[in-house]
C-alpha cells in the first residue's frame, strides 16, 4: 500500500515525530510512506488545510496514493477540505478507537488528526498506536461483526452519494483557483512521488501544465 503522508503549515515542526510514528508502523508491514510534506517550517511551498484538501483529492483520485494520512491542529479543518473532495473519505483521528472503528466501519482512504490539539506528552506513543490499530488489522470486515453487512451496504451507498455530488477531480483541478493549485503541488518531492505512482494520465498531463505555467 502506497501511504501518503500530509503535514498542515501550522504544524509542520513536529514532522518528524509524526513520520516516524508512521514509518515506525507502517513499513514493517511492507507499506510505503510516501511523505508530500510540510518537512518543516521554512518550506516554500506553506500547505494550508484547503491545499490539503486538493492534495488528498489529488492522490486518491489519481491512484498515487491508496490512502493519505494527515492533520492540522484539531485535525477538522483538513478532515473537512478532504471530504470535500470527489473519492475521499476522511475520518477524524484522535485515540486508538477512533482509528480502530473508522477502519472496520467506515473503511475509508484516509484520517485526518489534531497535531496540536492534546498533543502532548508521549503524543508520539498515541500516534503509534492509531497507526496499528488502523494498518495491522484487515479493514472494512464490521464491528460488532453481526452489523458487517449493513455496515458494508451503508458503505456503498454513501460512495453513490458523494459520487452523485461531486464533480470528478479533473473537472475539480480545472475549476479551482490556479494559483491556490499550483501551490499545493509545489512541494519538493511532489514531482519525485506522484509522477511516478499516478494512474490517471488525465489528471497528470494536466498538473504537468499547471507546474510549467
Amino acid at each position: 500500500m502506497n501511504i501518503a503522508l500530509i503535514i498542515e503549515n501550522s504544524q509542520a515542526a513536529k514532522n518528524e515525530i509524526i513520520h516516524n510514528a508512521l514509518t515506525n508502523v507502517v513499513e514493517p508491514l511492507g507499506h510505503t510512506v510516501h511523505h508530500y510534506g510540510m518537512y518543516s517550517p521554512e518550506d516554500e511551498a506553506h500547505l494550508t488545510y484547503p491545499m490539503i484538501g486538493i492534495l488528498a483529492g489529488i492522490l486518491i483520485n489519481s491512484k498515487a496514493a491508496d490512502f493519505v494520512v494527515t492533520g492540522c491542529g484539531t485535525g477538522m479543518g483538513s478532515g473537512l477540505a478532504c471530504n470535500a473532495m470527489p473519492g475521499v473519505f476522511c475520518g477524524l483521528v484522535i485515540d486508538p478507537t477512533d482509528a480502530f472503528l473508522f477502519g472496520q466501519i467506515n473503511d475509508g482512504n484516509a484520517i485526518s488528526m489534531p497535531y496540536a490539539k492534546g498533543f502532548g506528552w508521549a503524543a508520539e506513543l498515541n500516534l503509534e498506536d492509531c497507526y496499528r490499530k488502523l494498518f495491522e488489522v484487515e479493514r472494512g470486515v464490521g464491528y460488532p461483526k453481526e452489523r458487517a453487512a449493513v455496515m458494508a451496504k451503508n458503505r456503498g451507498i454513501l460512495s453513490e452519494l458523494k459520487a452523485a455530488s461531486c464533480h470528478d477531480m479533473l473537472t475539480v483541478l480545472k475549476t479551482i483557483d490556479q494559483d491556490l493549485l499550483k501551490t499545493a503541488i509545489s512541494g519538493e518531492r511532489f514531482g519525485e512521488y506522484f509522477f511516478a505512482n499516478s494512474q490517471d494520465e488525465g489528471i497528470s498531463e494536466y498538473l504537468r501544465g499547471v507546474l510549467a505555467a
